[in-house]
């Protein structure tokens, strides 16, 4: 760990440390994580300190002038006894882990928010706390890299719709450092769904249809059967008209 700096004993400036990648990566040190995991390894002075320069922070994003003694009876410490003063061993203590950091003589630059344990950090944990930071890391890892294939997909998509082939997508992915499977992925599922739109708003051609609309069939009139009828002969007087028979009486010979 570096050296403890010497510090001044009357007044700090205290500005922020900006790590673009802790600061995205990172808890703020008034998180559950940090109560959680942190406090075992920095001790509770050293979180209570960087708590109360964080709220500092959030009061004058720009930085402030912080009182030496009054920031010392503030989370019980004393600042008596020089250099070895309790306050400023905290102060100290946060400087070692890299919480903070002297840039001159009077101006101390402290992170926003505290990176997650090392592994051999973890380690030093409590079985219970070990086993919880190990699922609790876990769950962020793969949040991390849904929320990264989710964005990779956003952009590839509009990479596609402002024209770029499947090659140059690809290639622009990798050079804003997304992992070099994913990009390959994504590419491919932004020029499938650059397809699929495409084909849905292909017209379909529909028969045209006559001027004068439908043209309607005719349906042909039934044509009644003609009723035979007997045609007279001289032999026979009688044909052609009605049958003139009375039917035979019951008993009749």
């Amino acid at each position: 760990m570096p050296s403890q700096p010497t510090f001044p004993t009357d007044h700090l400036r205290i500005e922020t440390w900006i790590d673009p990648v802790i600061d995205r990566l990172g808890h703020d040190p008034r998180s559950t994580y940090v109560e959680t995991y942190w406090l075992g390894i920095l001790g509770p002075s050293a979180c209570w300190l960087l708590r109360r320069l964080a709220d500092g922070l959030d009061r004058e994003p720009g930085g402030y002038g912080l009182d030496m003694v009054d920031a010392a009876a503030s989370i019980g410490l004393r600042l008596n006894g020089g250099r070895h003063a309790p306050f400023m061993r905290t102060l100290g203590r946060i400087c070692q882990f890299r919480m903070a950091r002297l840039v001159d003589t009077s101006t101390l630059e402290v992170r926003r928010n505290l990176p997650p344990l090392t592994l051999a950090q973890a380690d030093r944990l409590p079985a219970p706390l070990r086993d919880a930071h190990r699922l609790e890391a876990d769950t962020t890892r793969a949040d991390r890299r849904s929320d990264q294939a989710r964005r990779a997909r956003h952009l590839a998509l509009t990479l596609v719709q402002l024209g770029e082939d499947r090659s140059a997508t690809e290639r622009q992915l990798r050079e804003w450092r997304f992992n070099a499977t994913l990009c390959n992925e994504v590419a491919d599922w932004a020029w499938e769904a650059r397809r699929k739109l495409a084909r849905a708003k292909t017209p379909v051609t529909a028969r045209p249809t006559p001027a004068n609309g439908p043209v309607a069939v005719p349906i042909p009139a039934s044509t009644p059967t003609p009723t035979p009828t007997t045609t007279p002969t001289p032999d026979d007087p009688s044909a052609g008209e009605p049958s003139r028979s009375r039917p035979a009486l019951d008993g009749a010979a």
